[in-house]
């Protein structure tokens, strides 16, 4: 499934939706695996009563024992386990196999503005197929590209790449992820980015020329842009500063007022580049791995064992041919 047309055709099969995109490593150019899932980003603006009627139509979608229980305990385990998406995986359209996730369009919308999961947020900085968007959630998503971007430039060193951008901008929402340790290409972060390099390039260019008239980064082309950025105490402060209240949060841990968050962060002393580093990794460590543990173990109630097993075996599968590959260092600005 390559275009726009053929990658809607699964939305005949459900209930009428407010948003959806495709993602996938099936979709990228140099993907030679022609079995993988494609995934779906489904938004809905009620899910228990898109859950209700699913169920109608496809209830064979969901595992036996949560079809069993309804609409209401899907979306209640989705909100109170996980992090409000329910996954239906392993579902068959015209032999092919998807993943579908469905989400609250309000809370997707809060994800993207303020990190408060980092979960659909982090799978938003990548390239995605938009095929349905309603609320406009594409011209929302430019606020999450920009705070991506500086959270990206904190952990950079002073010159870069244009690749080691993207790799950077693509690994924050992998930081902390259990299931890189275990269950993921160890190169798929760098996987991602070289399959999808053009589409990373139209999602950010745009912002990168607004840094660089700001005189936030200089850049050169050959033949790839190479940046130079000003790692100085005065851009550091003003790239931290832009950073999405939930990145605050998990500096003062036990508190979720955004609004005393803000108070908070207008305070906070950056003495460097390095100290600033510390403080956004440490933070994005703190929410991918509460928010990953919170999805995983939601999706292992949801699928019922026999999914999970499933999944996970092709999730290992990927990790273990991946154990010698080399993983890509971090470094910030000294």
């Amino acid at each position: 499934m390559t275009n726009s047309t053929e990658l809607a055709g699964p939305l005949e099969l459900l209930p009428p939706v407010d948003f959806c995109c495709a993602y996938g490593s099936s979709l990228q150019s140099n993907k030679k695996d022609k079995t993988s899932m494609v995934d779906y980003i489904i938004g809905v603006e009620d899910p228990e009563e898109w859950h209700a009627e699913n169920l109608e139509r496809n209830r064979n979608h969901y595992s036996r024992w949560m079809a069993g229980l309804g609409p209401k305990i899907i979306t209640c385990v989705a909100d109170r386990v996980g992090v409000g998406v329910h996954f239906n995986p392993f579902v068959e359209w015209r032999e092919k196999m998807i993943k579908y996730g469905v989400v609250r369009m309000h809370d997707l919308a809060q994800d993207i503005l303020t990190w408060d999961r980092f979960y659909l947020s982090g799978r938003l900085q990548k390239p995605v197929h938009v095929l349905i968007d309603n609320w406009d959630i594409r011209k929302v998503n430019v606020v999450n590209l920009k705070v991506a971007t500086c959270a990206a430039l904190l952990l950079l060193p002073p010159v870069f790449t244009e690749e080691d951008l993207y790799v950077k901008i693509c690994s924050l929402s992998y930081t902390g992820d259990l299931r890189m340790l275990f269950a993921e290409d160890k190169d798929k972060v760098k996987k991602i980015v070289q399959g999808k390099f053009k589409e990373f390039q139209a999602m950010y260019k745009p912002l990168l020329v607004e840094y660089a008239d700001e005189g936030f980064l200089d850049f050169r082309y050959h033949p790839h842009f190479t940046f130079q950025q000003d790692c100085g105490l005065s851009a550091t402060v003003s790239l931290f500063s832009s950073l999405p209240p939930a990145v605050y949060s998990r500096m003062f841990l036990g508190i979720s007022d955004f609004a005393f968050i803000g108070e908070m962060a207008s305070k906070i002393t950056i003495s460097s580049r390095d100290q600033a580093a510390r403080r956004v990794l440490k933070a994005l460590r703190r929410t991918v791995l509460v928010s990953s543990t919170r999805q995983a173990v939601s999706g292992l109630i949801a699928t019922g064992g026999v999914n999970a097993a499933r999944f996970l075996a092709r999730k290992m599968s990927k990790a273990w041919k991946s154990r010698s590959s080399r993983r890509i260092p971090e470094s910030s600005c000294g």
